[in-house]
């Protein structure tokens, strides 16, 4: 194809290529993983049964913390959009530096922000091995050409666009704990509502977020049961019956508190709404900062737009 520039590099820089990243992929991730997975745990067993609501670390003492919660939600969200839209990889890096300096600023849980990006590691991780190699070939292109492997070629522009679909969505996925750890959920529910969102959609998801906890509890419960009893994974017939007795067990024990839950509900003068967890004003700081994320959004739009 014409306009497409070849490089040649010697056959032994693709084991480095690979063999490099792996290793530090192998090393890091874990260890990261580990730490941040027993910084989250608490060290005692908490009352399941009133489960956190809010991330106490931080509460009350940065500026996201006393955002609105309704300018919150819509500024966050129109500016997720606007990082999406973005094209090129350096203001998506721009867009990405933003979101580091909001957590610090937000003085969120930074272990907590380590579990959302290992949700999006593998897909990411993926994306920058598959992109290079499958992007189709336009003019303009850099092609690189390992040794005599003339079926292998990466793409450098598939290099480029893999980074920056990865920055996007790193710097989405950061916003997501400001927006959602900076205040207790039953406020950013009602914020919702207050937005148009029917009640009983917000109701659904502030019973379902309580009761995870008690459940998922309720299962550790009965596997170290299981395991005390002598129970062993294995590939066959009886592990697959256990297993079967495990779910169902849970699915009747769900049902039986939700309806016990009910009652409680009911017995305690439950209309089909729940009180409302606090009024809601918004200040001329709210504004303030509502202006403050336009423009850093609109900035960033306009920086992708003329950059060649």
């Amino acid at each position: 194809m014409t306009d497409v520039h070849h490089i040649q590099v010697p056959l032994w820089y693709l084991p480095l290529l690979v063999l490099i990243p792996a290793a530090v992929a192998a090393g890091v991730v874990p260890w990261l993983g580990r730490r941040a997975r027993t910084r989250v745990v608490p060290e005692k067993d908490p009352d399941w049964s009133i489960p956190p609501l809010a991330d106490s670390h931080g509460q009350g003492i940065s500026l996201i913390h006393r955002w609105d919660v309704r300018c919150k939600i819509v500024t966050m969200l129109a500016y997720s959009f606007a990082i999406a839209s973005l094209r090129h990889l350096s203001a998506a890096a721009a867009a990405l530096c933003v979101s580091l300096v909001v957590l610090l600023a937000a003085k969120v849980s930074f272990h907590k922000v380590l579990l959302r990006v290992f949700a999006l590691a593998g897909f990411l991780g993926m994306l920058l091995v598959v992109m290079p190699l499958t992007v189709p070939v336009h003019p303009g292109d850099t092609i690189l050409v390992f040794g005599s492997l003339d079926w292998l070629n990466v793409n450098l522009r598939g290099v480029v666009l893999a980074a920056t679909i990865a920055a996007k969505a790193m710097a989405i996925a950061l916003l997501m704990e400001p927006l959602l750890s900076t205040a207790p959920l039953p406020v950013t529910l009602h914020g919702l509502s207050r937005l148009g969102v029917p009640d009983m959609a917000g109701q659904m998801v502030l019973l379902s977020y309580r009761y995870l906890h008690v459940f998922t509890h309720e299962a550790r419960r009965m596997t170290a049961g299981m395991q005390a009893r002598g129970f062993e994974k294995k590939t066959n017939m009886a592990t697959l019956r256990a297993l079967a007795n495990f779910l169902g067990m849970i699915f009747v024990r769900s049902f039986e508190r939700t309806e016990r839950v009910f009652d409680a509900m009911q017995a305690r003068g439950y209309n089909g709404r729940f009180p409302d967890p606090g009024h809601l004003q918004i200040q001329w700081l709210d504004i303030l900062q509502t202006g403050v994320w336009v423009a850093a959004g609109t900035a960033l739009v306009l920086f992708d737009y003329v950059k060649v």
